[in-house]
């Protein structure tokens, strides 16, 4: 999760996944309507693959736009996989539609990086004809650096066994861009050092390449206090900031004719709203949250063996966190079932912890909070029977007066097309005995329970062709039945003979 800024800039993150490579990313609005956007790509050692989102752009008045360089759990450069460089047209896809989305013009933008980021910063402003580019110590000679220092990431930017040919191409992309004269009239800002070990053999052999641009600026940073290639960035972040403020204002820090201004605190964000809305990383909606069977809500747990289990259809991983930090996550089985341990034991007391589930694209979850108790001496687990409740599941609600809650349908999902005339429900039902199936009000059958709150149940008969709408609802051990979990689905590919017959099942 984004940390928010101390001067409240809470960061939005989202994925644009209109390209082939989903593309993940944070965005900051900016202060008091600033008509600019910051586009700021990662280093190799940018925490969670974002860069500069340390809090370094808190002072930053434009909008920011972080973009995560993580496609496949690996780096590379924004450019390609095993070179495809529709990886490159993704990023250029989100960047160009936040732009379109703010109404800004590529004179309205600035691209800024610093090692890795600071050679994507170069290679997009240049291509794409962005008005602004501050590169950080980059490296030009991208294949051969990424041969000799990041072999794995080699391997996924360049294919199996880093071909030659393929070392040659990536290290042309850059020399061969500047040697074209391509944006030969933007703002660049090229920043390194000879205490910089990469200096000799990444940065001044290009540096005559840029003879002909209108408005290059080399800052040559030399000190005795630099020491090796992250220093420089570290030595100059005072001065690197002071120039990307007066870009977000439009004033370069050149001389010539600029205009000033540049914010329209009144600004429609509609626009930008929408698309942010559109590509937000959280699909509460589409994308079910992670269904908790235990512990059970409000449940007195021993401290030193809560275990958390679940189902998550459609998710590979579960993320844990308690009072905003991060506990942990875990993966999910091939059937959707998943659990999690801390690793040590809870603190006593209690504990809302929130839960949410991840895509394979990316895409997150709702999240949902599940309370429980640690305690030393917590209740040992006793044998569920006739009239009892399942173990560690606390009162029988009924007994009380309070209905069960309602269960958790994961099978069949809400208005799928069952290619079968054989139909199987399952899901989830914490605290319950049994789940039951109505259609219209007649009683289809009936499905134990399982200890960690999970069940099926197979009709075992044919149901005939075309939408059904089935009632699924729990009863607890003292016979209280929950509000019902409405279930719409459409038997698509029946056999002849069930064309025309109802569902025959009975109680199972």
């Amino acid at each position: 999760m984004p940390k928010a800024p101390a001067n409240g800039r809470q960061p939005l993150v989202g994925i644009e996944a209109s390209g082939t490579f989903p593309v993940e990313y944070r965005f900051a609005h900016a202060k008091s309507g600033n008509r600019h956007l910051v586009v700021v790509f990662a280093n190799f050692s940018a925490p969670d693959d974002y860069g500069w989102s340390n809090g370094v752009f808190d002072n930053v008045r434009a909008n920011i736009l972080w973009i995560r360089d993580r496609f496949h759990g690996t780096n590379s450069y924004y450019l390609c996989k095993e070179m495809d460089f529709r990886l490159e047209e993704s990023v250029a896809a989100l960047i160009f539609n936040v732009m379109k989305a703010l109404s800004l013009t590529p004179d309205d933008v600035t691209m800024w990086g610093g090692s890795k980021g600071g050679s994507a910063a170069l290679h997009f402003g240049l291509r794409y004809g962005f008005r602004n580019i501050v590169s950080i110590v980059p490296q030009f000679l991208i294949g051969t650096y990424v041969r000799k220092v990041h072999p794995r990431v080699a391997a996924f930017m360049l294919g199996e066994g880093v071909p030659e040919e393929n070392v040659r191409a990536v290290d042309a992309i850059l020399p061969e861009l500047v040697r074209s004269e391509a944006n030969r009239t933007a703002n660049i800002y090229l920043l390194s050092s000879p205490q910089d070990e990469q200096y000799p053999e990444q940065v001044e052999p290009f540096l005559g390449l840029f003879q002909r641009y209108e408005n290059f600026n080399f800052i040559y940073s030399e000190s005795p206090f630099i020491t090796d290639h992250t220093q420089v960035t570290r030595r100059n972040v005072p001065a690197l900031m002071g120039i990307l403020n007066l870009l977000a204002d439009g004033l370069p820090p050149r001389l010539g004719h600029v205009r000033n201004g540049h914010e329209e605190p009144d600004r429609d964000r509609s626009a930008i709203t929408a698309y942010l809305t559109a590509t937000s990383v959280v699909r509460g909606e589409e994308f079910p949250p992670p269904v908790v069977t235990a512990p059970v809500p409000r449940e007195e747990v021993r401290r030193d063996s809560v275990r958390f289990t679940g189902h998550a259809r459609g998710a590979v991983r579960v993320v844990v966190w308690e009072h905003g930090k991060y506990l942990g996550q875990t993966d999910v089985a091939a059937d959707g079932s998943w659990s999690w341990e801390l690793g040590r034991a809870w603190s006593e007391g209690e504990h809302p912890v929130k839960l949410y589930a991840v895509d394979p694209a990316g895409f997150q979850s709702a999240r949902i909070e599940v309370n429980f108790t640690a305690a030393d001496g917590a209740a040992a687990p006793v044998p569920a029977g006739p009239g009892m409740p399942h173990p560690n599941r606390g009162p029988v609600l009924s007994a009380v007066g309070v209905s069960p809650s309602a269960p958790v349908v994961l099978e069949p999902m809400a208005h799928e097309q069952v290619m079968d005339s054989r139909v199987v429900f399952a899901g989830s039902a914490a605290g319950a005995a049994q789940v039951g199936f109505r259609e219209n009000g007649v009683l289809l059958g009936r499905a134990a329970v399982a200890l960690n709150g999970s069940w099926s149940w197979d009709s075992s008969g044919l149901w005939n062709g075309g939408m059904h709408v089935v009632d699924v609802f729990a009863v607890d051990a003292s016979g209280g039945e929950s509000p019902v979990t409405r279930v719409l689905f459409t038997v698509m590919n029946t056999s002849a003979g069930a064309e025309t017959a109802p569902y025959q099942g009975g109680n199972h």
